[in-house]
């Protein structure tokens, strides 16, 4: 049902007993819970009454008995309904929260992960690059570039991304961040990819990794909802993406600059030796669940 389908819904016909706060925590409690877990739905509770109502933590918690007007409540209702069927609550209030920017998410980019954002957190933290200029493939939504830029406003950083819809967010949210980046669409597994002859000081990406067998692992709201094209690699050829960033690297990377790419935790040690075989050394980094998530790597002496 299209929008203005939903919004023309007879509201008396919604589960909600009333249009009080607590009537509606109550429902998604009720309907939710034995999907998600109760702490996971108080998220998404906390995350949509921001996103349509402005209200903060607090708020919610003090204004229980206060009631909402129908269209908004309608919005509820639709969210509730969303969220049975495993849409990801991002697309729901239509962007995520990313180092500190805030990202537009849609089914055309893959919604940033809180592994990535660590990732980007470890660069930013890690303090002894000169970084004059960044470099992303793969660039999705634009977080990486994004929240590189505003930690590092001085450098100038391109981003580079195959997908036309995905380079219009990832323009857009730039945009929206006062970030000032440079946007090329572009196929690096192509033997043509070039950046002229720049010279990067750090080169980062999040390129697509998940294995074709792998799909039976992964949960509905990602196979339904994210791009198979930022996600998928043949089975027969999982390193494809690392084989072309390395040897990108090899050409673009300043001798003192850094590579880091998020990598799949079940190929970690293929994906660092991609990297030792192109002249680098490498360093496997574990995400907060303890799991191989990223290589850092530079140049060897």
């Amino acid at each position: 049902m299209g929008l203005m389908g939903r919004m023309g819904m007879n509201t008396r016909n919604l589960r909600f007993r009333s249009n009080r706060v607590r009537d509606i925590l109550s429902l998604f409690h009720e309907e939710l819970d034995g999907m998600y877990g109760s702490g996971e739905v108080g998220v998404f509770l906390d995350m949509l009454f921001e996103a349509f109502l402005g209200w903060d933590k607090v708020r919610l918690l003090t204004s229980r008995e206060q009631t909402i007007d129908q269209s908004d409540l309608l919005r509820f209702y639709w969210a509730l309904e969303d969220l049975k069927q495993y849409r990801p609550i991002q697309h729901i209030i239509g962007y995520t929260d990313f180092c500190g920017c805030r990202i537009a998410v849609s089914s055309d980019v893959l919604i940033p992960r809180p592994e990535t954002e660590e990732m980007v957190e470890w660069i930013v933290g890690s303090g002894q690059w000169a970084v004059g200029s960044i470099l992303d493939l793969c660039t999705g939504s634009g977080c990486i570039p994004i929240a590189l830029k505003k930690a590092f406003p001085q450098a100038d950083v391109t981003a580079v991304e195959v997908s036309p819809a995905a380079l219009d967010m990832a323009r857009q949210n730039a945009i929206n961040n006062d970030a000032a980046i440079e946007f090329i669409q572009a196929d690096i597994l192509t033997p043509q990819f070039s950046i002229l002859d720049s010279q990067f000081s750090i080169i980062t990406s999040n390129p697509p990794y998940v294995m074709e067998c792998e799909r039976a692992q992964m949960q509905r709201n990602v196979l339904d909802y994210d791009p198979a094209l930022a996600l998928f690699v043949p089975d027969d050829d999982p390193l494809r993406f690392y084989k072309a960033i390395a040897a990108i690297a090899k050409k673009h990377l300043a001798e003192d600059g850094l590579l880091v790419v998020e990598i799949n935790e079940a190929l970690a040690m293929e994906s660092s030796k991609v990297m030792a075989a192109a002249g680098f050394t490498p360093t496997i980094h574990n995400d907060f669940r303890g799991k191989a998530r990223w290589i850092s790597a530079v140049r060897v002496i």
